[in-house]
């Protein structure tokens, strides 16, 4: 490279060996060139930042198209470098820094060899190559030597630092078996890199992991500890313990005395544990159920005991499943597990505000097996005088648990069961009478009502009384299920012969040539589905007449259900193959009457495709989950109030996303006056919401919502609502985005693994993957398969076949001008301009919540209002594939954005057309209805709250009186931020555009470079940082946990350790 202008010779040229070789002897002395690293070190000395930021500022202005881009792309580094005060000559490398030996260790393996890390190898590299090339230069070896030893000594740099060929083209540094060297890099960068192996999950001391069975004896907020586990956990608690009551004089003796399990230690183990709780942790930690504390209590063996009714928030069974115990060592921490994380203290799933207790299978069972009512109300009651002669005359087996009775109860006459008086009993005075047969269904919603009416500790010391009565009448009840009660279908052979026969006519229709082979197998497939159905339906008629053990397990819903009932004495039906396409061979026969090697074998493939879905998705759920954490880690709850003007919930959506009007309408505030119902800024009851539901003029109510807060960093508390897990109103400084990214994960992760229990059956509803990876595409934002063409104008739309394809042709109706108020925003463009569909017209003067053109026309401005006025009669063609399902027909009138073919909307299509509200409320509708689908449910509010991430972001297009360069992404927060200081210093504001990205994108977008580090693409992002000079402020929870802070929430919040470090929360 030339590094001085001579002769012809322009300045940076690069010359070739031979052109060097070629040029006159006179003028190869005189010109200065140079290669490698020194002479780019050269030039980088004469660089002037700020000389170069001007003259490239100035080039911009008239550049245009790719030029502009690059040299836009070159300022923002320069930019970036002159705020982080970086010399361009300090990119070039004079020292390299040793990192020390406990990162890069040697350890002696037998035989006398040993193992290194594999930094010891690429520091040594350099180091042989440096000190080689120091030689050559002392012996003035030839040049052609001398410069390949220089590039060897790059290369070994190059490799220390980042030993990736995929970006250059250099050979990568490996051992003699073709091993890839680890560099610095990447002991970053992924799973077991620094980031998330060591600073954002570490192991730690006191804990302890074992299997778990059940303990139905144990409180709520109990469990069983092994003793020997517990004695390793409080050791040093115990040996204190010993020394305090001089049994022991030292440390030495005391562990003495615990090695010898001497009486003392255990009456020591006893004494330190009283009041001590220990926290249970589950793996996979999907929520944040999935971590709880208890009290524990000695028992003998080697099996954690777990009380049955906390299972369901850990996803726990006793099949073999493994927990770990660890010990909170500090007051602090004993106290939060104590008020915060105690299992009697969580009884309400966060996802969705449903009890979590799991009174379910034997509970219910002998729950329903005591409120069971014969039928035979027309005996003559028992007349008794109160419940104590009922328990007397039980124990005489005077009358039995189903004899009707009439006694005085809670100063009211009652006639009901023995059962039902005894179930009763267990409620508080004041809770209204049960009278029906207790179902798992009614018993959730007793408890429910139950939460609501005394709370969390009283509901916690009723299901543990509910527990032990049920497994009681479960026991005494007998139940026993033998092959008798397992009665044949009637119906089967007739259900079975009619679809042999419409089978064959479909067999023969092909044969003759009248349907395709493709129409064949669906038409088999939907006859057999409809067999299926028809004998599931007949079954579950035979089932509400029957009277056996198998029909009451089923009826309580204590276990199993009609279509497991179908497998085992109907018909098993259809089954999917491993690729998820339903087998046209069905399985006439079931499990009790036994499979033919056929039907077993086509059996097997339903099963193994279960299998495999299980393996597949369960990784695909947790990255989502992953995603969605990194999203959302940085949003909290704000304690002051925030501006609001609020998100619709329309009634028209209640059936597709699968909840009621009243139900998305509960727990919120309202950001409008309700008709008579609610005033503006109210909480909605479910009172109210019943109410407003009832009331059929209202159509849409306008909530407070995290998508319309305009808190600038965070939420407002009354925008989120009421916190579903406690059923108040949610504390300030929540961390309300990592609860949204759990409460749509975990329900994600069982769509993935629900398929074990279908094994490979075909339903009617969609398949699971599709649910799963189109739940992905929305959040991604990428453009889906099958997508939907919308139009661009309202108008009348016309229809016609052309070679393989249909025109739709849309004519603009109206040629009406349209109005848009201005609210407050500023006027873009002057009277008479001419706009196009999709110009901002409008916007604030921070640039936001920008007004678009809906049509293009010219533009009429006064000071309330903008106007447009179309020019000519609009025609849009749109040509779309013949195998395309049309959902418009001639003459229909369509409005802007809507759909003309079936298929899923490309969400940035949709923000262009219909603004960003429609394009939020259409993600959360779909995403509420793949889930609903699948039988789960999620509260809008957690969609709300990674909606509102997706939208967090702008690109500058005006950077105004700002350091940002046009068509820098940055967060919105920021640039609102920006512009209430340009505004106050009067200068010119930002302009921007609002964006839509996916999670991904979002999170490596985010303003924490520690968090976007951690997330992905490690090196790339820490690059950035450094070049650019960022500044972690330390708003979220991941860059507080890197760092080994308290995070920002709750009660480290409100701590020493944030206040102290003069991080003080908004």
């Amino acid at each position: 490279m030339v590094l001085m202008q001579f002769d012809g010779l322009e300045k940076l040229r690069l010359l070739s060996e031979t052109d060097y070789r070629n040029l006159p002897d006179g003028l190869r002395k005189a010109v200065s060139v140079g290669m490698g690293a020194s002479a780019l070190k050269e030039l980088l000395d004469e660089i002037e930042l700020s000389k170069l930021i001007k003259s490239l500022t100035k080039e911009a202005d008239g550049a245009k198209g790719q030029r502009k881009k690059k040299i836009m792309k070159r300022l923002r580094l320069l930019e970036g470098m002159q705020r982080a005060g970086i010399e361009p000559s300090s990119m070039c490398l004079n020292v390299v820094p040793v990192i020390p030996p406990d990162l890069r260790p040697m350890v002696q393996l037998t035989g006398g060899r040993f193992a290194t890390s594999d930094l010891n190898d690429l520091y040594r590299r350099v180091i042989n190559r440096n000190n080689r090339l120091k030689k050559l230069i002392e012996l003035n070896a030839p040049e052609v030597i001398r410069r390949n030893e220089q590039r060897m000594l790059q290369e070994a740099v190059d490799a220390l630092i980042d030993n990736n060929n995929a970006r250059s083209g250099r050979a990568v540094a490996a051992t003699g078996q073709r091993r890839r060297l680890k560099s610095l890099s990447d002991m970053l960068k992924g799973k077991q890199g620094r980031f998330r192996q060591n600073l954002l999950g570490k192991r730690v001391d006191y804990s302890g992991r074992s299997v778990i069975v059940s303990g139905p004896e144990l409180s709520m907020h109990q469990c069983g500890l092994p003793k020997t586990m517990a004695l390793e956990l409080f050791k040093p608690f115990v040996i204190g313990r010993l020394i305090d009551q001089e049994l022991a004089h030292n440390i030495r003796s005391a562990t003495r005395m615990i090695e010898m399990s001497e009486i003392a230690v255990w009456d020591a183990l006893d004494e330190v544990i009283k009041g001590k709780y220990v926290l249970l942790n589950r793996a996979p930690s999907l929520h944040r159920l999935s971590i709880q504390a208890f009290q524990p209590v000695l028992i003998e063996g080697k099996a954690i005991q777990l009380n049955p009714l906390v299972c369901k928030g850990f996803g726990a069974d006793f099949d073999g499943d493994q927990m770990a115990v660890h010990l909170p060592l500090s007051e602090a921490s004993q106290t939060e597990a104590r008020e915060i994380m105690a299992s009697n203290k969580n009884l309400l799933k966060p996802a969705d505000g449903t009890p979590i207790l799991h009174l379910e299978q034997d509970i219910v069972l002998g729950c329903y097996y005591l409120t069971y009512d014969r039928m035979t109300t027309n005996l003559k009651p028992y007349e008794l005088s109160g419940i104590e002669e009922v328990v007397m005359a039980l124990d005489a087996k005077v009358i039995t648990l189903q004899s009707p009775v009439r006694v005085p109860f809670r100063g009211e006459m009652r006639q009901t069961t023995a059962g039902r008086l005894l179930f009763n009993e267990l409620f508080p005075e004041g809770f209204p009478f049960q009278t029906e047969t207790i179902t798992k269904k009614k018993l959730a919603s007793v408890m429910a009502l139950a939460h609501k009416m005394y709370g969390q500790e009283a509901t916690a010391r009723l299901a543990d009384d509910l527990k032990n009565l049920g497994f009681h009448h479960a026991t005494i009840s007998g139940l026993s299920i033998g092959m008798t009660d397992f009665s044949d279908l009637q119906k089967l052979p007739e259900l079975v012969a009619a679809g042999e026969k419409r089978a064959t006519e479909i067999s023969q229709q092909f044969e003759e040539g009248f349907i395709t082979d493709d129409e064949r197998y669906r038409l088999t497939v939907e006859t057999w589905t409809d067999v299926d159905s028809k004998v599931q339906s007949a079954l579950a008629e035979q089932f509400m007449t029957e009277e056996n053990t198998m029909s009451i397990t089923i009826n309580s819903g204590a276990r199993g259900n009609i279509s497991l009932m179908k497998d085992l004495i109907g018909m098993i039906g259809t089954r999917a193959d491993a690729t998820g396409r339903a087998i046209e061979l069905p399985i006439r026969t079931n499990y009790k009457n036994g499979l033919s090697p056929l039907e077993y074998f086509t059996d097997s493939r339903g099963t193994r495709k279960s299998l495999i879905d299980i393996a597949l998705r369960t990784a695909d759920s947790g990255y989502l989950t992953r995603r969605l954490v990194d999203v959302a880690q940085d949003v909290f709850t704000l304690p002051n109030v925030a501006v609001d003007p609020g998100f619709p919930i329309h009634r028209s959506d209640g059936e597709y996303v699968g909840r009621s009007f009243a139900d998305r309408l509960e727990g919120r505030y309202s950001a409008e006056a309700v008709g008579k119902h609610v005033r503006n800024g109210k909480l909605i009851t479910r009172d109210i919401a019943k109410a407003i539901e009832d009331d059929s003029t209202v159509l849409s109510v306008k909530i407070m919502s995290a998508l319309s807060c305009g808190s600038v960093r965070g939420v407002s508390r009354e925008s989120y609502g009421i916190d579903l897990a406690t059923g108040e109103l949610v504390a300030a400084d929540y961390p309300i985005g990592v609860i949204a990214a759990q409460s749509i994960g975990e329900p994600g992760t069982q769509l993935s693994l629900d398929s074990k229990h279908r094994a490979g059956a075909v339903t009617a509803t969609d398949d699971v993957t599709q649910g799963l990876t189109r739940v992905e595409e929305l959040l991604e934002v990428r453009t889906p398969k099958g997508q939907a063409f919308l139009t661009d104008i309202s108008g009348i739309v016309k229809t016609w076949e052309e070679d393989d394809q249909i025109i739709v042709q849309v004519t603009a109706s109206d040629q009406k001008a349209i109005r848009l108020p201005l609210a407050g925003r500023q006027a873009q463009f002057t009277e008479n301009d001419d706009v196009v569909i999709g110009d901002i017209i409008a916007a604030h003067e921070d640039g936001s919540d920008p007004i678009t053109a809906p049509m293009a026309g010219q533009i009429h401005v006064t000071e309330t209002s903008i106007t447009i006025k179309p020019r000519t009669a609009a025609v849009v063609r749109y040509e779309i594939p013949g195998f395309r399902q049309l959902l418009v027909s001639n003459g229909d009138e369509v409005a802007t954005g809507q759909r003309l073919t079936s298929g899923s909307i490309n969400l940035h299509e949709l923000m262009r057309l219909q603004g960003i509200e429609e394009t939020q409320r259409y993600i959360m509708n779909e995403i509420l209805h793949i889930f609903a689908s699948q039988g789960q449910t999620i509260a809008d509010k957690h969609l709300e709250v990674i909606i509102r991430q997706m939208f967090s972001r702008v690109q500058i297009e005006d950077s105004g009186g700002s350091e940002y360069i046009t068509g820098d992404v940055v967060s919105k927060v920021a640039v609102v931020e920006a512009n209430e200081a340009l505004k106050s210093a009067g200068k010119k504001l930002i302009l921007f555009n609002q964006l839509l990205l996916g999670i991904t994108k979002a999170s490596l977008s985010t303003d924490s470079f520690l968090s976007a580090a951690s997330f992905q693409d490690t090196t790339r992002v820490l690059i950035g940082a450094a070049t650019s000079g960022k500044v972690d402020k330390l708003y979220g929870l991941k860059e507080n946990v890197i760092l080994g802070r308290l995070i920002p929430v709750g009660t480290g919040a409100r701590s020493v350790d944030t206040v102290d470090t003069g991080k003080v929360k908004e």
